[in-house]
């Protein structure tokens, strides 16, 4: 266990990745490890990502990776995608639009699959999976849902700042999320921008978010690489602000 823990600590990627698996099998040797490793947590900015289905969310952490390395952070990325109904594992479409860090030494990416958890998110294997990659010492860690609902609730308890992202194409269907979406969002992102409609979108998500204390609104454009480094730029101001990040629920010592 002590090699374990000292591996992970000097940010073996390898050691980390099997403890991974370990937790995701339900292994009961895992947990003495996560103990171990409690005391070095709490350094990363944990960043959720959700929004509905379609509006980029892999494309847009993908960018975002790329903002973070050139700023000299590691980056670890935890993808909840859709169970494979033959083995019960990650389909892993994630780890395919996020191809251009899989070789990058800087940056540690894994999908977990949802395997019929409520809301598609399974919460307890994610918090102690999220545990490990914080021990790592990277300094940022992504979470993506694979969609909106039950899942929003999960991911804004466990992480430090909820991005909420959408597009331009949804239209008025913002305004049929819109109650879960201004409980949970740190920062709404119009991803895909240079769609036409994603200046309104923008003034729609303002004007949602109230004039007191109003939620951040940035746009992006993966495919125009636009606004990556002004999103960064907020989602920092937004972490020196926070001073208390949260611990994820299940991971404490007792």
């Amino acid at each position: 266990m002590n090699n374990v823990v000292r591996q992970i600590r000097r940010g073996d990627f390898h050691a980390a990745a099997k403890l991974l698996t370990s937790i995701e099998r339900g292994d009961p040797f895992a947990l003495p490890i996560l103990k171990a490793l409690y005391p070095y947590t709490g350094r990363a900015h944990i960043i959720g990502i959700t929004g509905p289905t379609g509006t980029g969310k892999s494309s847009l952490i993908n960018g975002l990776t790329t903002g973070y390395r050139r700023l000299r952070q590691r980056v670890g990325i935890l993808a909840v995608d859709p169970s494979s109904p033959i083995s019960g594992g990650a389909i892993l479409g994630d780890r395919i639009r996020m191809r251009d860090h899989l070789t990058d030494p800087g940056v540690f990416i894994r999908s977990l699959a949802a395997r019929g958890a409520p809301g598609g998110l399974p919460v307890m294997v994610l918090a102690r999976a999220l545990l490990v990659l914080d021990a790592l010492g990277l300094d940022v860690i992504f979470i993506e849902t694979i969609g909106v609902g039950q899942d929003q609730t999960a991911v804004s308890s466990i992480a430090r700042t909820t991005v909420v992202v959408l597009n331009p194409t949804l239209g008025d269907e913002v305004q049929l999320l819109k109650a879960g979406i201004l409980e949970i969002a740190d920062l709404f992102v119009v991803n895909k921008a240079d769609l036409p409609g994603a200046d309104t979108m923008a003034l729609q998500l303002a004007d949602l978010s109230g004039h007191k204390n109003p939620t951040p609104v940035f746009k992006t454009s993966a495919l125009k690489h636009l606004g990556f480094d002004e999103l960064i730029k907020g989602l920092n101001d937004l972490a020196k602000r926070t001073r208390h990040p949260k611990r994820p629920k299940g991971t404490n010592r007792r």
